[in-house]
C-alpha cells in the first residue's frame, strides 16, 4: 500500500481474535502504519495464543489492550479507555473475527476491551470473519451476520481456499493487502459521504433479478468432468447485493461451497445444459446478470461407466481422443429474447485483447453492460476475494474500477443499472452490428 490510498493521518482500531489467522494481524498492522495510519491494537485473550501482544505492540508502537480492567500500577483510570478509544478512532476493524466474536458483537456481549470498545465506538465497524467452512455456513453464524448487517456493521466476507483444518472451502481471511485496500476504499467513501444507504434510484424494490454464478461441470464419465476454477464468489456477491437492495433474486448456481445469500432463491445445477434450462425459465427477469463461468464445450459422448486407464494395445502412446460438442450459449439466448425495459449484464474473463473481445461480446449478445476482468491478473478472476474490473456500457461508457472486495464491486455494478432505454427485441443493437 502507498500513502495515496486513503489512510494517511487516519486513526484505526484493529481488533484481533482467537483464530489461527491472527498471525496475519502483524502484516496488517505493518500495512496500515506504512500507509500513514495510527493503529491501536485490541486483542482477546485467545488471540494471544496465536500471536503475542509484544509483536503487535512493537509494530504499532502502542500498548496492546486486552482486559477492560488491566492490572498493574499504571491501571488507574484505564478502565475508561474503551470510551476514549471509541471516540478517537475513524474506523474499527476486527480481523480476524471468529464465530465467537461475531456472536458477541451481534448480541452486545461486553467481556473484553475489544467488545467493550465496539459497544462504545461512534465510528463504523468492519469485521473480517475467519473460521472453518462449516462454521461459516452454520445457520447461527449466518444469523449473527444478518444481525450485524442490520446494525450497520460492514462485513468483508472470507475467501475460498485451503483452511487450517485441511479442508477446502470459504472461511479464509483475505490477505492483509486486500483488507487494507478495502479499508482505504471505505474511508475514502466516508470522506465523500458515499457510505449512506442506497438512494431510491439505486434500489431494486419491485424488480425481479436473475443471477447465474459458479462453474459448470461437463461429465466425461461418472467420476470425471471438464470444469474450471470458478468458486462463484462474484455471482453470489451480486445476488446478495441485489437482495439487499430489495430485488426478488433468483440465483442459478453451478457447483460451489458458498452459502445462499439471505433473501435469495437458489436453484442448483451442474451442467451447462441444466444452467441453460434454468436461465431460460427465469430469463424474463427485469435484471439478468450472467456471472457464471459456463463451459463452452462438453464431451459429445460421455461414458456411462468409468473409463479405464489401461492403454489400448493398438495405441502404444496411451493417447485418448475426446470428442467435444458446443454447449448452449446462454448469454446469446438471453440477449435474443431481450425485451424492452429489461437490463442484461454479462461478464468477459479474458487473458489478452480484453477490451476488443469484451466490446465485441457486448454488441453481439445485445448486452447493456459487460464486466471485463482478467484471469491472469493478481487479485482478480477466479478464486479470489477481490476483483478489478472495467465496466463497458452499450452507450459507449467505460468505467475502470480499482481492485476491491467483490461485494464492493457488486455494488458498483448495480449502481450503474438503469431501467430506461434498454434495447427491445426489434430495436437496433447499436453501432457496428
Amino acid at each position: 500500500m502507498t500513502d495515496d490510498q486513503g489512510l494517511q493521518g487516519t486513526r484505526l482500531l484493529l481488533g484481533v481474535t482467537g483464530s489461527i489467522a491472527a498471525y496475519k494481524a502483524a502484516e496488517l498492522v505493518r500495512a496500515f502504519t506504512k500507509a500513514g495510519a495510527e493503529v491501536q491494537v485490541l486483542m482477546t485473550r485467545d488471540a494471544a495464543r496465536f500471536i503475542t501482544p509484544l509483536t503487535l505492540g512493537t509494530l504499532s508502537e502502542r500498548e496492546v489492550l486486552v482486559e477492560i480492567f488491566p492490572d498493574g500500577p499504571a491501571a488507574g483510570g484505564s478502565w475508561t479507555k474503551h470510551v476514549h478509544l471509541g471516540l478517537w478512532a475513524d474506523l474499527f476493524v476486527v480481523a480476524p473475527a471468529t464465530a465467537t466474536t461475531l456472536s458477541k458483537l451481534a448480541h452486545g456481549v461486553c467481556d473484553s476491551m475489544l467488545t467493550a470498545t465496539a459497544l462504545s465506538a461512534r465510528c463504523p465497524l468492519l469485521v473480517c470473519p475467519a473460521m472453518d467452512h462449516d462454521m461459516w455456513l452454520h445457520p447461527a453464524t449466518q444469523r449473527n451476520l444478518r444481525l450485524l448487517r442490520e446494525d450497520g456493521v460492514r462485513i468483508l466476507d472470507p475467501e475460498h481456499g485451503e483452511l487450517a483444518s485441511g479442508l477446502i472451502g470459504q472461511g479464509r481471511l483475505p490477505e492483509p493487502d486486500a483488507i487494507a485496500a478495502h479499508v482505504a476504499t471505505l474511508l475514502s467513501e466516508m470522506d465523500d459521504g458515499e457510505v449512506e444507504e442506497h438512494t431510491p434510484e439505486q434500489t431494486l424494490t419491485g424488480k425481479s433479478v436473475l443471477v447465474t454464478a459458479g462453474p459448470t461441470r461437463e461429465p466425461i464419465d461418472p467420476v470425471r468432468f471438464i470444469s474450471n476454477p470458478s468458486t462463484g464468489t462474484m455471482g453470489y456477491a451480486l445476488a446478495a447485493a441485489a437482495a439487499e437492495r430489495g430485488g426478488a433474486v433468483t440465483l442459478v448456481s453451478g457447483p460451489t461451497t458458498l452459502a445462499t445469500p439471505p433473501g435469495v432463491t437458489r436453484i442448483d445445477v451442474t451442467t451447462a445444459d441444466e444452467m441453460y434450462a434454468a436461465a431460460m425459465q427465469h430469463g424474463g427477469a427485469d435484471l439478468v446478470i450472467a456471472a457464471a463461468a459456463v463451459a463452452d464445450y462438453a464431451p459429445a459422448e460421455p461414458s456411462a461407466h468409468k473409463r479405464k486407464k489401461e492403454a489400448d494395445p493398438a495405441n502404444e502412446a496411451g493417447e485418448v481422443v475426446l470428442r467435444l460438442r458446443r454447449t448452449p450459449d446462454i448469454l446469446a439466448a438471453l440477449g435474443a429474447q431481450k425485451r424492452k425495459g429489461q437490463q442484461l449484464v454479462g461478464f468477459a474473463l479474458e487473458t489478452q485483447d480484453g477490451l476488443a473481445n469484451a466490446q465485441s461480446k457486448l454488441q453481439r449478445k445485445r448486452l447493456d453492460w459487460i464486466v471485463l476482468n482478467y484471469a491472469n491478473e493478481d487479485g482478480a478472476g477466479f478464486g479470489t476475494g477481490t476483483n478489478r474490473v472495467t465496466l463497458l456500457g452499450r452507450d459507449g461508457a467505460e468505467v475502470a474500477l480499482p481492485k476491491a472486495e467483490k461485494g464492493r464491486i457488486a455494488g458498483a455494478i448495480l449502481d450503474r443499472v438503469r431501467f430506461q432505454g434498454a434495447w427491445g427485441p426489434k430495436e437496433k443493437q447499436g453501432p457496428g452490428v
